[in-house]
């Protein structure tokens, strides 16, 4: 079964593409999920320590910046980039980066990484705001040539750009706005982006792999969920505090709610690879409903972020990695005992880092075995799929 999103290009009868070049650095899931995968599995630790005063870190940003900047647009801006590279090329069938041009922007991901470690600050900036834009432009170029405006929306991560911009402007005092404003932006739009690709593979997924199951169109609710959810999203990051802006993101929550149900999760029960979507889709309504609360003043905002930071985001990436790294090293879509582990991982770690200290006074442990169980899920991924990623695919196609 191969997906209706990265569907396989290659005609039936067809002359396969002789594979050519350093395997890793074929397309663009390659590098990028390696690199988001082991950093994942030592950012997280290396935050702990340094919330608990073991060690401190080097580099010119602010510890708590430092951590929400990384896991955005270290980790999750990785993702999305190897995805979209990849994807771009099954939307068009025309070439992404691959080779020598594949390798300087997984470069430039990581001197970005480590120049936050060991850097000036304004030579960090520099590497980090450039890979965005870069990525952007090469995935325009690409769907403009290919006529394909249903996907152009995508390269909408230049307003991921833009945040990360105005964060970095706010860190070196350049603008007189608190940094965390731009970072909770940057969750904003990588929850959007999440919200529009899930919508379209989640409910696909589930059909192919469901035998005789047919989901209704839900056409009423898919033209209001985004639109909401950006709404709820942009008074939360532009809004003062007050019952009125909590409304749109209560109302977002049961939409989501909503469109989750009608996905049908309860028939994805023993396909890990399938309820894994499922169930970090799940922490999209619940990260917002947290986020009402705490736009109302009932609750802190960080359940809420974590909620869509740790379970959503971290749930839909594991999931996705998994299976399009699956797909396009040749392999079969099914889960290995490692991989049902890893997804179980997160969830854990979602639960222990957001709702557990909702309801314990002293959040120590539960931060510490979350924090282990998200670079344990990782780790785990890092020893199943890197032989695989830095190797030929299986079926000995190019790519």
């Amino acid at each position: 079964m191969t997906s209706p999103v990265i569907p396989l290009l290659t005609p039936v009868g067809a002359r396969v593409p002789a594979a050519h070049g350093w395997p890793v650095l074929r397309l663009g899931f390659r590098p990028f999920y390696l690199g988001a995968a082991l950093f994942a599995a030592l950012a997280v630790p290396l935050w702990l320590c340094v919330l608990f005063g073991q060690i401190s870190l080097p580099g010119p940003v602010a510890p708590l910046l430092w951590h929400a900047h990384e896991m955005l647009f270290g980790f999750a801006a990785a993702v999305v980039v190897g995805f979209l590279l990849t994807a771009g090329k099954a939307w068009t069938g025309l070439a992404t980066p691959r080779g020598a041009a594949l390798g300087a922007l997984a470069l430039l991901w990581l001197a970005a990484r480590v120049a936050a470690l060991a850097a000036p600050y304004p030579l960090y900036a520099a590497l980090d705001l450039a890979l965005l834009p870069v990525v952007a432009a090469v995935l325009a170029a690409v769907l403009l040539r290919a006529g394909n405006r249903r996907n152009l929306p995508l390269v909408l991560i230049l307003l991921l750009a833009a945040a990360n911009a105005v964060f970095h402007l706010s860190a070196m005092g350049l603008v007189a706005l608190s940094p965390l404003g731009p970072l909770h932006a940057g969750l904003a739009l990588i929850v959007l982006i999440e919200c529009v690709m899930a919508g379209r593979v989640i409910p696909a997924f589930t059909m192919n792999a469901v035998p005789g199951l047919k989901l209704l169109p839900q056409p009423r609710l898919e033209r209001v969920v985004i639109p909401l959810t950006a709404l709820g999203l942009a008074c939360w990051v532009f809004a003062p505090t007050g019952l009125l802006p909590a409304l749109p993101l209560g109302l977002a929550a049961l939409a989501h709610t909503r469109r989750l149900w009608g996905w049908q999760p309860a028939r994805t029960r023993g396909r890990p690879i399938l309820w894994i979507l499922h169930a970090a889709y799940a922490w999209i309504p619940l990260g917002l409903a947290l986020l009402a609360l705490a736009q109302a003043g009932l609750i802190a905002a960080s359940p809420g972020v974590h909620a869509l930071a740790v379970g959503a985001t971290g749930g839909l990436v594991i999931g996705m990695i998994t299976r399009t790294a699956r797909g396009h090293t040749g392999r079969p879509l099914q889960t290995s005992k490692a991989e049902v582990a890893a997804y179980a991982l997160v969830m854990a770690a979602a639960l222990l880092r957001s709702l557990v200290p909702l309801f314990v006074a002293a959040p120590g442990v539960p931060l510490i075995a979350a924090a282990a169980a998200w670079s344990c899920a990782f780790g785990r991924y890092l020893w199943v799929f890197a032989p695989w990623l830095l190797r030929t695919r299986a079926d000995g196609k190019d790519g």
